[in-house]
């Protein structure tokens, strides 16, 4: 049968409503995703915990105060007890403290010190040659000469002043410079015949 015009102008709206279809996106892209497949979850990218800075551990000091014992000297012309003042003195921290207390007292008291009536009555020693502690007794080896000067008040006072504030320590023996002491045995205290008035 042939088509006639009429035909064909009947079949050129069809075709271009069918055309209009296509284009209005009824018929899935290809770029969509087929139904049923499965989608890939998004990546997470893990992070990671706040960590705590460690804590610094407490440090040991770097100095320590210790009390060194001078004598007074107008409360000892006063006869004023007690005749011993304590001043403060600081040192580094680890040191052997009854040692560094004698050779702060060796070193003397301040010029501001001194003005206050302060002494370091050496009575001729010029300084520590040497300390030991054991079972309680404190030896204390002195250097240079010594006399007392006829005097009842020595070097013994302060020395004994500086080492008994500490607890381990029971009982002092001072010794000459030739290592000489009265009473060497024994828990008492004892001086070097040179301080006897």
């Amino acid at each position: 049968m042939r088509r006639t015009p009429q035909h064909k102008g009947r079949m050129i709206p069809v075709f271009l409503l069918f055309t209009g279809i296509l284009a209005s996106g009824c018929v899935p892209s290809a770029a969509a995703a087929p139904a049923g497949t499965p989608t890939t979850p998004p990546t997470v990218v893990p992070t990671e915990a706040p960590t705590t800075p460690p804590t610094a551990s407490p440090t040991e000091p770097a100095t320590v105060n210790i009390q060194v014992f001078f004598t007074n000297t107008a409360r000892y012309a006063a006869a004023t007890q007690p005749f011993e003042e304590a001043v403060t003195r600081t040192v580094p921290a680890g040191e052997d403290l009854p040692t560094a207390t004698l050779e702060a007292f060796f070193a003397g008291p301040t010029a501001e010190e001194k003005a206050a009536s302060l002494e370091a009555i050496t009575s001729g020693f010029t300084g520590l040659r040497e300390l030991t502690i054991e079972d309680g007794i404190a030896r204390v080896y002195l250097e240079g000469p010594c006399s007392s000067n006829g005097a009842t008040y020595t070097i013994a006072q302060p020395i004994m002043a500086n080492l008994l504030q500490y607890e381990e320590i029971k009982a002092v023996k001072i010794y000459d410079a030739e290592g000489v002491t009265e009473v060497p045995e024994g828990m008492d205290n004892s001086i070097p015949y040179c301080l006897e008035p």
